[in-house]
């Protein structure tokens, strides 16, 4: 089944579920141009349909492979990657002055979903290469930006972010790999790291990798880490490429999925050490790296965004097809598509509404984030990088969770056919099951959203959020609009829910954080759900004026009453979960968890 960008669901999102609309009215977005915005994102659908859509199956079954340490990836994967650059999409977000476009976040991040959707293992490749744009526009020196910039805007050379060891994961303080200052005031890099993204490939002449490592005499932990800039290849002066460093693919991970995407073992230092360059400052290298992770973080987010609008179009095309048993009711003629059964139904509608939930959550995100940025207001930037702190582990776990629950129910609708690779429906599974693991597992998103995000202001960012919520909630219910049934009911009721649990967990963080910390996973479902469920129902109400979206709100408004008479009434079983499950894990532990078998 071909892939098709689901334009206008994003355009409702966007500019109605996510707030842009009233951001640009309130002039945080300077010249944004509606037209043109739409415009971009109708040629992404058809660039992704057209070049990226055919690929991401021969990636899956050919991958990519190491020889004599460098990467080749699948067929037509270098011919896609430079028509990538050759059409621009790869400097959307750049600054002008390094060649960049210079468009929004939220621009970048509905085109970053369709790329997801198209081929989740090619997207990976530019997502980090922005993270490296990322870090080094904001902590390089004037010589870095001059030297890496504009070639990584354009996508002429690609990035990579490297963190992880054999024995550091996400325990990031515990790596080893070292560097040691030079006379020239360069560095000199040793050691391995693993699990990385394009760590190698042919795609590009040269790759910047972003590494974490410590200098002799640093601090222990994640306060003696430093970030360095080391190039694949060294650059002369004149920008020309250089001597090969001392930076090699020493292996390619076979993995579950995402066969496309090289996930690498990196190893420096074999040839007298990895030369590299200093981002920031010494000793400050984890605060460099968030600058390139948050950005990731909401990347990934956007990548669940994407399977999950793939997995849901290919279930929805296989259900009008696939033909099995009759209708109720139903007492003559052949076998009816299994569209029409109340089961396949539920599992369809589920699929949209949970893809349309962590859409939008994603693209508040960046809303924020771009408000956060180019506010002229010093109060709403603040407030507005408060609002983006608290979203993003949302917009990361949240759409990545809901990519694997999507993915799983688009199997079940297949059948058995399903499970068999010929469909394709499998491969969203297994390139789904990454998600929720790298860029900081979803296990440490909860915890941060619930001992940093929730725990630092004492709750005013949250306080604002649920504000804003129950605005929304109040228009619902003024609405009396019959086709939104319970909706402002559900809604009222997992606000509550996010009151209660907010108020017992911001107490017990301070007096007690294993409790808090046991609760935090059903903490960041609960916010999400509250969450996805209002700005959907923003959707409805807010795009109906909208003359061009009209029939989309109208439709929204039935699937934002699914969503909360059918999902957001977890709500309150997980309050429940949050303040009764710390004791029922203690018991638990106690009585299972040190047993010697």
């Amino acid at each position: 089944m071909t892939y098709r960008a689901p334009v206008e669901d994003i355009l409702l999102s966007l500019n109605y579920g996510a707030g842009l609309n009233e951001a640009v009215t309130a002039g945080h977005y300077r010249a944004y141009d509606a037209e043109t915005a739409a415009a971009v994102i109708e040629e992404a659908g058809r660039f992704a349909t057209e070049v990226l859509a055919p690929l991401n199956r021969v990636g899956d079954e050919h991958g990519a492979t190491l020889k004599d340490g460098n990467v080749t990836t699948s067929p037509g994967w270098r011919e896609a990657y430079r028509n990538w650059t050759e059409a621009g999409w790869n400097s959307l977000t750049g600054d002008e002055a390094f060649g960049g476009q210079g468009l929004p976040i939220v621009l970048h991040a509905a085109c970053s979903e369709i790329w997801s959707a198209a081929n989740m293992a090619f997207g990976l490749c530019p997502l980090l290469t922005a993270g490296a744009i990322e870090a080094i526009g904001v902590h390089g020196s004037d010589n870095l930006k001059r030297v890496y910039l504009e070639k990584l805007v354009s996508g002429a050379w690609t990035g990579t972010m490297q963190l992880t060891e054999p024995q550091a994961g996400s325990d990031v303080g515990a790596l080893r790999t070292r560097a040691e200052k030079q006379a020239d005031g360069s560095y000199r890099l040793s050691g391995t790291k693993i699990f990385i993204t394009y760590g190698d490939h042919d795609m590009t002449e040269n790759i910047v990798h972003l590494v974490l490592a410590r200098l002799p005499g640093a601090p222990e932990g994640s306060k003696g880490i430093s970030l360095f800039v080391v190039p694949k290849f060294l650059v002369n002066d004149d920008g020309s490429l250089g001597a090969r460093n001392d930076i090699y693919a020493s292996g390619l991970e076979h993995k579950l999925g995402i066969h496309g995407s090289p996930t690498c073992t990196m190893t420096m230092g074999d040839h007298g050490g990895a030369v590299g360059y200093l981002l920031g400052e010494e000793n400050n290298g984890m605060a460099c790296m968030f600058t390139m992770m948050n950005q990731a973080r909401l990347g990934v987010g956007l990548e669940g965004v994407g399977i999950a609008e793939r997995a849901m179009q290919q279930a929805i095309a296989y259900a009008r097809e696939r033909r099995q048993g009759r209708a109720i009711g139903k007492k003559d003629g052949g076998p009816d598509p299994i569209i029409v059964h109340p089961d396949v139904k539920r599992n369809l509608v589920t699929m949209r509404a949970l893809t349309a939930a962590a859409r939008t959550i994603c693209y508040a995100t960046a809303v924020a984030i771009d408000i956060a940025r180019e506010s002229t207001d010093e109060n709403i930037r603040t407030k507005a990088s408060a609002r983006a702190g608290l979203l993003t582990p949302l917009a990361k776990a949240f759409s990545t969770d809901i990519a694997n629950d999507v993915a799983a129910l688009g199997v079940q609708v297949h059948g058995g056919a399903g499970f068999s690779e010929e469909t394709g429906a499998a491969q969203y599974i297994r390139d789904a099951r990454i998600l929720t693991i790298y860029e900081g597992t979803n296990g440490i998103q909860a915890n941060d959203l619930v001992m940093r995000k929730l725990a630092a202001d004492k709750g005013a960012a949250l306080n604002d959020l649920c504000a804003e919520l129950a605005a929304i909630v109040a228009r619902v219910a003024a609405s009396n609009d019959p086709t939104f049934g319970a909706t402002a009911a559900r809604l009222q009721d997992a606000l509550g829910s996010v009151e209660r649990a907010s108020r017992w967990l911001l107490d017990k963080a301070a007096s007690a954080p294993n409790e808090a910390l046991a609760g935090a996973t059903p903490y960041l479902r609960l916010l999400s759900l509250a969450t996805g469920g209002c700005l959907l129902a923003r959707e409805a109400l807010d795009g109906r004026a909208d003359e061009t979206l009209r029939e989309a709100a109208t439709r929204r408004a039935s699937l934002a009453r699914f969503f909360a008479e059918a999902i957001v009434v977890q709500s309150g079983a997980l309050e429940h979960s949050i303040v009764e499950g710390a004791a029922a894990l203690a018991a638990a532990d106690a009585a299972f968890m040190h047993d010697s078998t």
